[in-house]
């Protein structure tokens, strides 16, 4: 069989698109990026749980979850839960005067940063959305034996967006060296994780 390099670039592309629109969990990286804060597990945890996530997509977990709208309700009200907690712990640190140097730790223990990762990725349902249903069906309209290298393009794009989010945020160094760009970033992070809470809600409840 003759190597076809469409598949691999189309699940690239469309994983690139989808995956870089500013959300929870890329506004996380960033964060832990900037303070040089275990971002290579990190980053290795969000990549290995795109592919996960795609990989099952392209093998029938889509149609599966579609059938269960009760199980995207209960994903949609845990996420809400758990971004409006960190929301409004972001908008408290504008207070507080928290987050002020770089180099300076927030008490952020690899345990609970992978924690807080875990909970961005998994708790919330666009990720089921763009990886699993979009990705997924995308990846299986591709033939059979093209299937492998979609997901390959599509996971690659995943680890290459995260590693750049992660370890390309310590460029942005001088500019977060003064107080003022860090109390953007948090307000920024606070009303971004409480308005994708409030559409969570509604998406449950309207």
């Amino acid at each position: 069989m003759t190597y076809n390099p469409a598949p691999f670039l189309t699940g690239f592309a469309l994983s690139a698109a989808l995956i870089m629109a500013i959300g929870a969990q890329n506004l996380f990286v960033l964060r832990q990026g900037l303070r040089r804060q275990h971002v290579g597990p990190i980053v290795l945890f969000c990549g290995a749980a795109d592919a996960l996530l795609i990989t099952a997509g392209v093998s029938g977990l889509g149609a599966f979850l579609a059938a269960l709208p009760q199980l995207a309700d209960l994903l949609a009200l845990g996420g809400a839960g758990f971004l409006g907690w960190y929301g409004l712990r972001a908008l408290g640190r504008l207070r507080a005067g928290e987050a002020m140097a770089v180099t300076q730790g927030d008490g952020l223990t690899l345990p609970r940063a992978l924690a807080a990762t875990a909970a961005f990725t998994l708790l919330n349902p666009h990720v089921y959305l763009d990886t699993v249903l979009l990705m997924g069906t995308a990846g299986s309209a591709q033939p059979v034996e093209w299937r492998p290298l979609f997901i390959a393009g599509a996971v690659a794009a995943s680890f290459c967006w995260f590693t750049a989010l992660g370890y390309g945020a310590r460029m942005l160094t001088p500019l977060f060296a003064r107080p003022l760009a860090w109390r953007v970033l948090d307000g920024l992070v606070g009303l971004t994780m409480l308005m994708l809470a409030a559409s969570l809600v509604w998406r449950v409840v309207g």
